[in-house]
């Protein structure tokens, strides 16, 4: 796989298909990038794990925290690795033990590891490096565009309210990048056939 870009269809694939994430490296503080991904991913319905070993046995966000990913009783469908690059292969090797292993190992921004990767692949998981699902999931939903980011989609459907407070929208849209919106393909549609 090129891990210098990914298409649409499969971020939203992958955030569409997992459920539970741990995310490894979470920081306890509230000023962290860590702390605000996990937060958004949360309040969005994933089941959150926090890995830190330093908080181990204490909460965040009300999740129960863990040293490392073998110390989680149950399985995950991804680990979200929130560490500096060079300490990213033992994480996947850890993963890899897991029974059932997780489907996707995914690396936050500023993450790369192309050894972890093909680690990684080699055993059947998907993998993404240097992105940020709450940031994939805000664009891919189009709520980044709702908190002032032009995504130059536009759109007359209203999106669906999923909860309070600031709009939550689901990743069953398209965008641009991804795919059509339903007018572009009515209008596809028209013109195809004369109409």
């Amino acid at each position: 796989m090129n891990h210098d870009q990914y298409p649409d269809a499969t971020i939203r694939g992958i955030l569409n298909t997992v459920k539970s994430i741990a995310m490894v490296g979470i920081s306890p503080k509230e000023n962290r990038p860590s702390y605000f991904a996990f937060k958004y991913l949360l309040e969005r319905g994933y089941r959150m794990v926090p890995i830190n070993p330093g908080q181990a046995g204490k909460d965040i966000l009300g999740q129960k925290v863990y040293a490392r990913l073998s110390d989680i009783p149950e399985p995950v469908d991804m680990v979200d690795i929130f560490r500096a690059s060079q300490h990213v292969l033992p994480v996947v090797q850890e993963a890899l033990t897991l029974k059932p292993r997780p489907q996707v190992i995914w690396m936050q921004r500023g993450v790369r590891s192309d050894e972890a990767a093909a680690l990684a692949e080699a055993a059947g998981l998907k993998v993404v490096m240097n992105r940020c699902p709450k940031i994939e999931y805000g664009r891919l939903s189009s709520e980044i565009a709702w908190m002032g980011v032009n995504t130059r989609t536009i759109s007359a459907k209203k999106a669906k309210n999923l909860g309070g407070g600031i709009q939550r929208m689901s990743l069953d849209r398209t965008t641009m990048a991804g795919g059509t919106t339903d007018a572009a393909e009515r209008a596809l549609h028209n013109k195809d056939s004369g109409s």
